[in-house]
């Protein structure tokens, strides 16, 4: 038994010194943080097992409750698809006061969660308060002017506008479930700025939409450099205290007192993400006063480029049922959605997220919390089924 175990020890040592060597040395965090906690892909609460800087919140603004505020369970439907894929949290909110909301698996009100890519809105939002602010000249200012490395080839081309709206070239793998992509390498990994860097320009940005972490990466990178502040501070200073949020949030980072990953992983609760739908549904203004100019958040949500309508600057775009709806959405299904023709907001989190195809850009579970929050306000007759029949997507 001693010379197993001494074996045993010898080979795993003989492991991590590989690891260090070929410089994959985050996957030890990996396996620590997910697999030894039995999962197999990032998940809500995992904050906690990363260095965090505090989003800080001023003086709270409660929301309202509607006057008949829970008084209409789920739908059968529905309760059955949040049993299948999870759902930590759903909210319906109507003329800016919550109408319903139900919290299952533990979770409720005050509860933190992994935001994912949610927080790529935020980013974006954040990105056009910088330019409204004289901070960033406008969505054509080069990358370059921020970052030398940019200078030369594709590079030299690449905009602040193209990191928002995902049109910038970069030769990023969007993984999330294998261990060598530099997604995952982003998200445990302790460089995440080099990390972005060392990815290549390989076509000429500003042409088309493709969806890379790593774009909204390098959009907090120059946001840090022209605000001069972290984003987390930038964010509370000009979102987050004076749109009134219950509670601080927490911004997971690459290491203590480093870099926030940006693209991901801002960790809040449903009403506060909630928030970010009402202001947008308010063209930027929060209980009569401007965070943001209308015409930016207009901007933001319609598509750059006719070949690819499903998304604008940051965040998702839908038209269904003849209403638009855009959106922000996280990895594992979190949503938060807007419907500004109805004056509604519909909140989504959850450990699984229904299936998305090649031919549909929403996953099915989309029209499932679109519909039956439309069933359960009695606004409109049930669709023909957009998401039934669902299937979870693999891990």
């Amino acid at each position: 038994m001693k010379k197993f175990l001494l074996w045993l020890v010898g080979i795993i040592a003989v492991i991590v010194a590989l690891l260090y060597i070929f410089d994959v040395d985050y996957l030890i965090k990996a396996v620590r943080v997910v697999y030894l906690h039995g999962k197999t892909t990032a998940y809500l609460d995992d904050y906690t097992h990363f260095e965090n800087r505090t989003v800080k919140n001023g003086p709270a603004q409660p929301w309202p409750q509607a006057k008949d505020y829970n008084t209409v369970d789920g739908t059968q439907r529905l309760e059955s698809v949040h049993k299948e894929l999870g759902t930590v949290a759903y909210l319906i909110i109507k003329n800016d006061s919550i109408w319903h909301e139900s919290y299952y698996d533990g979770y409720g009100p005050d509860s933190k969660s992994n935001s994912f890519s949610m927080a790529k809105s935020v980013v974006s939002a954040a990105l056009f308060k910088a330019i409204e602010e004289g901070k960033i000249k406008s969505l054509d200012q080069k990358v370059s002017d921020f970052y030398p490395e940019y200078k030369t080839g594709f590079g030299a081309r690449l905009t602040v506008g193209d990191l928002s709206s995902m049109a910038t070239g970069m030769d990023w793998g969007e993984q999330y479930s294998s261990a060598f992509s530099v997604t995952t390498r982003a998200y445990f990994g302790d460089n995440l700025a080099q990390t972005v860097l060392d990815v290549p320009i390989v076509y000429e940005p500003g042409q088309k939409f493709e969806y890379v972490s790593g774009a909204t990466e390098l959009l907090a990178m120059v946001l840090t450099k022209a605000t001069g502040q972290t984003l987390s501070d930038y964010v509370s200073d000009k979102f987050w205290k004076p749109m009134g949020a219950d509670h601080e949030a927490l911004w997971q980072l690459d290491k203590a007192d480093g870099l926030e990953k940006a693209y991901c992983c801002l960790g809040s609760n449903a009403r506060d993400f909630a928030r970010f739908g009402k202001l947008f549904l308010h063209n930027g203004e929060w209980n009569g006063t401007k965070i943001l100019d209308s015409l930016d958040v207009q901007k933001m949500v319609t598509p750059r480029f006719a070949t690819s309508p499903q998304y604008g600057y940051g965040w998702w775009i839908n038209i269904y049922n003849n209403k638009k709806m855009y959106y922000m959405r996280g990895h594992l299904g979190q949503f938060v959605i807007v419907v500004p023709e109805d004056k509604l907001i519909i909140v989504r989190l959850g450990h699984t997220k229904g299936l998305q195809t090649t031919t549909d850009p929403h996953s099915n579970d989309f029209y499932v919390y679109v519909d039956e929050a439309y069933k359960m306000l009695g606004l409109m007759a049930p669709t023909e089924g957009r998401g039934n029949g669902l299937q979870m997507t693999a891990p």
